[in-house]
């Protein structure tokens, strides 16, 4: 544990130094820069859809919402320059700025942000997450500029789930193109999607902060393989790597001395996802058996080359209220048989762990942890399955037992309290727990409520929490500004620039 935090100190006085070197040279303008990101979106409408893919593209740098989150994971001012909340927790009033307008000319005002509220909340809402919208009790606009929403109820993610993509603001005319010609008020416009090669911004010189971009243009460009994606890298064909694929030529790539490589932080958590109602993982006994048999660092060193953070729950250390419950199931093999044998398996059982194979690391992982749980006894058959019929058998169905597979979306513990998600995790504790951490009115409550919602899904041993997926960008040298860490999925060039 004092290695541990020996070893944050240091993390933390590494970055607060490069924080220093990035703002003691003065960025310059022009350039365009080529990104390299594995999927390409559905579709480029966030609001309409919850893939990834969606926002890496277009969140923050083509749409943006009233509040952002920023890269230390702080909820800033974006189209709202401020906000305030009543003592009850239940009246938001959002400041908006003057004279923004939309790529296509229109004016974003507060009617607009009520009438994309309005869309997002509707009986008809093609929002991909409309209960985060449908607590608002009533909307209001005194002037231009003010926006105020008051909610039925207090709900304290409701400024997290507002600075997600699910809430960016679309123009009143051409919305219905959004999935395919998007219209944002960010400080790139959309040019060009070449299917299945590409997607092209360009600046957008009406943009409200008249000192960004620094870009003249960004490229997203999808490369699904990962050795594709570092030859780009090295013949200068892309300027980034989002995030290297394949950790192990992290190094390799360091060494370089035309790039660098950044390591950080995501709020992806990487689990053994477990059906808490298929025998015999219905067994509150077998799944902590599990957690002890699992030496979470082994995994990171075996699968990700060291690159990870452990966790003991379903929270990523990079966002607020993280509780460290890494050590609430220590890696004890012997520990492991004696549960088994107290939920009566004293010889073990066989079981089978299904893996999707569009993920090189949940394949790794799930023969690591084969291993791993072989030794105890619990004899995994591994399946790889194809993504589609992973998202039709184990996501939708339910027809497992294990699988492997990482979370990405921020806040997201709230699936806990769903007995129908995947995972069919039923507790009445956990979901009043989760409740009055909704209601939390302060800091205080929230930290008490999120931590205790944290506790509860770690003492059930409910998945087999095993690490935070780290953020590996690799980029040409001279590329200047790019998030080491990354606390939402956005993959923001607001403020990124290329050294002359």
């Amino acid at each position: 544990m004092k290695l541990q935090k020996a070893i944050l100190v240091v993390c933390i006085a590494i970055m607060v130094l490069w924080g220093q070197t990035v703002l003691a040279e003065n960025p310059v303008r022009g350039g365009k820069l080529v990104v390299a990101q594995k999927a390409e979106p559905p579709g480029l409408d966030p609001t309409s859809n919850t893939a990834a893919a969606i926002d890496r593209v277009v969140y923050a740098n083509l749409y943006e919402g009233l509040i952002k989150v920023d890269q230390n994971g702080n909820f800033v001012p974006l189209l709202a320059e401020s906000w305030e909340v009543t003592p009850d927790g239940l009246t938001y009033t959002f400041h908006l700025r003057k004279g923004v307008k939309f790529h296509n000319g229109e004016p974003f005002n507060a009617k607009v942000a009520k009438w994309n509220f309005e869309r997002d909340m509707g009986p008809k809402s093609v929002n991909a997450h409309p209960e985060f919208f449908r607590g608002i009790a009533k909307m209001e606009t005194p002037d231009d500029n003010t926006f105020v929403v008051t909610l039925k109820d207090v709900d304290a993610l409701f400024i997290a789930h507002i600075a997600e993509g699910d809430a960016v603001m679309l123009p009143m005319k051409g919305y219905e193109k959004a999935k395919s010609h998007p219209i944002g008020t960010g400080p790139f416009k959309f040019s060009k999607w070449v299917r299945g090669d590409r997607v092209e911004l360009v600046r957008y010189d009406g943009y409200w902060n008249p000192e960004l971009p620094y870009l003249d243009a960004v490229t997203f460009k999808f490369i699904g393989d990962a050795s594709a994606q570092i030859a780009a890298l090295k013949a200068g064909d892309i300027d980034v790597i989002s995030s290297i694929p394949a950790p192990e030529s992290a190094k390799e790539l360091a060494a370089d001395k035309r790039l660098k490589v950044f390591a950080g932080t995501t709020t992806g958590e990487v689990i053994m996802s477990t059906n808490n109602k298929a025998k015999p993982f219905d067994n509150k006994l077998v799944r902590q058996a599990m957690a002890y048999a699992i030496d979470r660092q082994a995994v990171i060193d075996l699968v990700m080359f060291g690159y990870g953070t452990p966790i003991g729950s379903h929270w990523s250390p990079s966002t607020p209220y993280y509780v460290d419950l890494t050590q609430k199931f220590p890696y004890n093999p012997k520990k492991a048989k004696e549960l088994l044998a107290k939920a009566g398996y004293p010889n073990g059982f066989e079981a089978t762990i299904k893996l999707p194979a569009i993920y090189s690391y949940s394949k790794r992982a799930g023969e690591v942890i084969a291993d791993m749980l072989g030794q105890v006894g619990i004899k995994l058959k591994i399946e790889i399955v194809e993504w589609g019929q992973w998202l039709d058998r184990i996501y939708k169905k339910k027809e497992y037992q294990l699988t492997m597979i990482g979370h990405v979306e921020p806040w997201d513990i709230g699936i806990y309290a769903n007995p129908n998600y995947y995972f069919q995790y039923d507790s009445q504790e956990f979901r009043d727990a989760y409740s009055k951490a909704l209601k939390a009115r302060n800091d205080a409550e929230k930290a008490k409520w999120f931590g205790r919602c944290q506790e509860i899904i770690a003492e059930d041993a409910v998945n087999g929490y095993l690490f935070c997926a780290p953020s590996l960008p690799a980029m040409k040298a001279e590329v200047m500004g790019w998030w080491k860490n990354y606390p939402t999925i956005a993959l923001d060039c607001t403020q990124v620039w290329i050294k002359k």
